[in-house]
């Protein structure tokens, strides 16, 4: 039975791209979660009036990878979780680091690991990824979904997605496709 969690760590198309390259994991879409606004837009989430993140909802098999192992590339490759509303040259609320959760059990696996990436002091920081149950969630516009694919000469994507894949290929070379 598959499990999904929904993840905002700056740009969505980065974070897409990572884990459509991770094993186990079954689909990825892009959408807006942690605001007020009903039914947002690109361009209202844009504005950093909506309350709301650019973020994955990523469904995957527990039986190839866990929760902890789909954070842990969350911390490690797809963004810098100790930055406040920052995410390289994309500064706003809408790019901050966030786990929405959708059960206890997700929230206490995600508490363990910033508990314990804290203590490792893996990063130059702490972090700051905000916790917050999931209660609503938008499917990103068409144009959005499976952005690097389908546009990999985007200058804004060549220039931020492959380092981000490098490091997963680096750090978590057993979990990525092959």
């Amino acid at each position: 039975m598959s499990e999904t969690i929904v993840l905002g760590g700056g740009c969505f198309w980065c974070v897409e791209s990572v884990y459509q390259n991770v094993e186990g994991v079954e689909s990825v879409e892009s959408g807006y979660a942690g605001g007020e606004t009903k039914n947002p837009t690109y361009e209202q989430v844009c504005s950093g009036r909506t309350g709301h993140a650019e973020v994955v909802k990523v469904t995957f098999n527990p039986q190839k990878i866990s929760l902890t192992e789909i954070l842990q590339i969350f911390f490690t490759v797809s963004h810098d979780p100790t930055t406040l509303n920052r995410q390289g040259n994309d500064v706003g609320t809408q790019y901050r680091s966030i786990i929405l959760w959708d059960s206890q059990e997700q929230l206490e696996t995600a508490k363990q690991v910033i508990d314990k990436l804290n203590k490792e002091d893996v990063f130059n920081g702490k972090i700051v990824t905000e916790l917050k149950e999931l209660t609503d969630y938008y499917r990103a516009e068409e144009k959005h979904q499976n952005f690097f694919e389908r546009n990999p000469n985007q200058p804004y994507c060549l220039f931020s997605i492959p380092p981000k894949l490098n490091k997963l290929k680096k750090y978590f070379p057993e979990k990525m496709l092959a």
